[in-house]
């Protein structure tokens, strides 16, 4: 094979990554390329993946080649790319979205070969299927024992050299505005896993939960740029931990066999969803007046992140007690997250919803109850909401009323709790 171009995506690392590695492996000249599509807009995590592309094209050229970046239409630009190059193949990571499913259906009518590659997950999405009960599992306790006792490929070497045929130009790596606070790269996600993984790794199970404590591992937005690999992660042999990356498969896994996740119901239940504008901008802003849900608001509002506590339980508050529609609670936690990864957000926020795969469509979560037994000494909500820092922690997790001087008086929890 003479000239294969790997395109990037969600990818965006040089080890472990088997499209790169067999593309090097079997072919004289090497193209990498990423394409920004206006069709998939980064948001406020425009930043975030140009610290990735920056990251990733200086280790491309550390191995002899370079990173593409290239402004328009994906297919359209890596075809155009192909008969620049006299490029033959495309290879590629495979991917679960609907997106990258009609990327792919017209790759395929494309006068390329085009393969794909695993890499995104830890299991493939679509190998593991429950026996006589459909093409994907449905609930997650059979997932995770199924998904336990999987072989897993091996990890694909990480290429000494990349040869990308010279004259090419690089094209620019445009800045986004830094939010957030947190480098993206696989550079940073790589010192992040290493400090965390020797400083909390072996009392994560007793740290996730804890809002004040900040103990989980803040490695998500790398897995949804691919700066990490999730095989990788998975090998660390933390039970608790690898069930995390479980769940991110099994949403995978469910979102291949059904496209459409992250907008119609999995499984409808007819139910009456409010409209109720003011009450979905007092969510949004951290305004509700239940502290522990502006605290979680105002962490995502601030850092393009949210601890994984907080996220159940102001997306609990949005669909149970306000009633408003999941997909409004989608979008919103999309835009600004720093990893929005459509299959796990959609995925969770149908399980909240009780539209998911919650075996327990009527399971609700009391804010109260939850930020006293997660966030007991109210260290969270002060951190986030400056307005209670001064009551004590007897007083900080009770609801409050919020007067805005254009909308008056906005009652905090609008059914009881």
């Amino acid at each position: 094979m003479d000239t294969v171009i790997v395109l990037f995506t969600r990818d965006l690392r040089v080890r472990d990554h088997p499209a790169l590695a067999a593309a090097c492996a079997q072919a004289r000249r090497v193209v990498p390329l990423f394409v920004r599509d206006p069709a998939v807009p980064s948001g406020r995590r425009a930043a975030f993946l140009s610290d990735c592309l920056r990251d990733l094209r200086d280790s491309l050229r550390a191995r002899g080649g370079d990173l593409l970046v290239r402004q328009g239409d994906t297919v359209a630009e890596t075809m155009r790319l192909a008969r620049e190059t006299s490029a033959t193949a495309v290879f590629m990571s495979a991917d679960v979205s609907s997106l990258a499913r009609r990327r792919r259906e017209r790759f395929a009518r494309e006068p390329i070969e085009v393969r794909h590659f695993p890499g995104v997950t830890v299991v493939p999405p679509g190998l593991l299927r429950p026996s006589g009960d459909g093409d994907h599992y449905r609930v997650f306790t059979p997932y995770w024992r199924a998904w336990s006792q999987a072989p897993r490929r091996q990890a694909a070497q990480t290429p000494r050299a990349v040869p990308t045929p010279e004259g090419l130009p690089a094209g620019p790596i445009p800045r986004g505005v830094p939010y957030g606070g947190i480098k993206g790269g696989e550079t940073a996600a790589r010192e992040r896993m290493r400090a965390w993984t020797r400083r909390s790794l072996d009392d994560y199970a007793g740290l996730h939960d804890d809002l004040a404590g900040d103990g989980t591992s803040r490695l998500s937005p790398y897995l949804r740029f691919g700066c990490l690999s999730p095989l990788e992660l998975a090998g660390y042999g933390n039970e608790d931990f690898v069930r995390q990356l479980c769940w991110r498969d099994f949403h995978h896994q469910v979102a291949c066999a059904f496209p459409d996740l992250n907008r119609r119901d999995y499984r409808p239940r007819g139910t009456a969803w409010r409209s109720d504008k003011d009450a979905e901008q007092a969510w949004r802003e951290g305004m509700t007046g239940v502290p522990i849900v502006d605290a979680g608001m105002r962490q995502l509002l601030a850092e393009g992140w949210m601890h994984n506590r907080a996220r159940l339980i102001t997306a609990a508050y949005l669909v149970k007690h306000l009633r408003v529609d999941w997909r409004v609670g989608y979008e919103h936690f999309f835009e600004l997250l720093l990893d929005g990864d459509v299959a796990n957000n959609a995925g969770n926020w149908q399980w909240v919803a009780g539209t998911g795969n919650d075996t327990r469509p009527n399971r609700t979560f009391n804010p109260l109850r939850q930020a006293r037994r997660f966030d007991p000494e109210g260290e969270y909500v002060r951190r986030y909401v400056p307005e209670l820092a001064g009551l004590p922690a007897t007083l900080v997790h009770e609801p409050w009323l919020l007067t805005d001087g254009r909308t008056g008086a906005y009652p905090a929890p609008l059914t009881p709790l």
